[in-house]
């Protein structure tokens, strides 16, 4: 049990740690990730919130990545949820700075990358599945056989092309993300010294065949008794 808990506890603050660096990069108004144009895109379309955005997306993305036979994990659930209700709780009560001064604004961008790094290895080590995005990336890489950064950077394309349309916002600063953002989680990766192919995800379907297991051991031992 106090296993468990610690295990929650360190997907928590990863997720709410990842919000944080978002809602920096957002913040900092110098263009967003691919993902986040989006995200204000449909936002913006449908007057809802980012952090409603992300969910709506984030949801229809799970059952995509189960009708394409990636295994789901509470950990997929939960960063579905709680990364946008975050957002939602830092933007709308205002809980982070906005500066106009624009090295202030790009220390802002690059310190919301180093977060959304320090974040990915904390709900990524809890071993409860990957988020939605990356599992969508994972599931087309095995039916399409192209390799994980083709089809990173075709997903990544095509949302930032379909958001900018929508009217979210891109500017050299989503340059900046696209092509540093994967080395901002290598350098948290290195500094926690995590090895990510080391990670054994538990998924939802582990926990109905933990449940069926005891259930029919239950019902073995009350007929032998």
């Amino acid at each position: 049990m106090k296993k468990s808990l610690l295990t929650l506890v360190r997907l928590f603050m990863g997720l709410f740690l990842y919000a944080v660096g978002i809602v920096f990069t957002i913040n900092a108004s110098l263009g967003l990730s691919p993902w986040d144009v989006f995200h204000q895109g449909v936002s913006k379309l449908t007057d809802i919130t980012m952090g409603q955005a992300s969910i709506i997306v984030g949801l229809l993305i799970v059952i995509l990545d189960w009708v394409l036979g990636e295994k789901v994990g509470l950990g997929t659930i939960f960063n579905m949820l709680f990364i946008g209700i975050f957002m939602d709780l830092l933007m709308l009560n205002h809980l982070l700075p906005i500066f106009n001064n624009i090295i202030a604004r790009v220390i802002m961008m690059f310190l919301g990358m180093f977060i959304i790094g320090i974040a990915s290895y904390f709900y990524i080590s809890a071993g409860l599945g990957s988020g939605p995005r990356d599992g969508l990336m994972v599931s087309l890489t095995k039916k399409t056989g192209k390799s994980v950064r083709f089809i990173r950077n075709f997903i990544e394309f095509t949302v930032l092309v379909v958001g900018y349309f929508l009217g979210g916002t891109v500017g050299f600063g989503t340059l900046i993300m696209v092509i540093g953002g994967g080395y901002f989680v290598q350098f948290a990766f290195k500094i926690f010294k995590f090895d990510v192919r080391k990670v054994q995800h538990r998924f939802i379907d582990d926990y109905v065949k933990i449940i069926k297991n005891k259930l029919a051991y239950k019902k073995k031992d009350s007929s032998v008794s």
